[in-house]
């Protein structure tokens, strides 16, 4: 069983910065590639990048270039994303996931197991 917890979203004015976190037990960091989604209400869970945990491949969405970075932590089993000049669209639920498949990594769908979430809200 992969255990996810996410931790770090808040409440931050427009042009701040945010690092979330991942905390994933040992097994997902050995075998899955590891990747952060957000759900506004009412929208589609959106893919936000992706992480293969040990070739360090990654993979950002346009939407998310530029502003967001996804890294790891060996040690510490630790999945981060940075956040920085944050907008109000970006005010939604984070959550990550562990996938085992090599394909299709932006679609939910690929994903074996997911995480609680953290909530980020963006204020103009």
């Amino acid at each position: 069983q992969v255990q996810l917890e996410e931790s770090g979203g808040g409440l931050v004015q427009a042009g701040g910065s945010l690092r979330l976190s991942c905390a994933a037990s040992e097994r997902a960091f050995r075998y899955y590639r590891m990747g952060w989604f957000r759900q506004a209400p009412g929208k589609e869970r959106e893919f936000v990048a992706v992480i293969d945990w040990s070739t360090r491949y990654t993979y950002y969405s346009d939407s998310a270039k530029g502003r967001f970075t996804i890294s790891k932590d060996n040690a510490k089993n630790t999945m981060y994303l940075q956040i920085d000049n944050l907008e109000p669209e970006d005010t939604a639920l984070y959550v990550c996931g562990a996938s085992s498949n090599w394909e299709y990594l932006t679609k939910w769908q690929a994903y074996d197991y997911w995480g609680q979430g953290t909530q980020v809200t963006v204020s103009s």
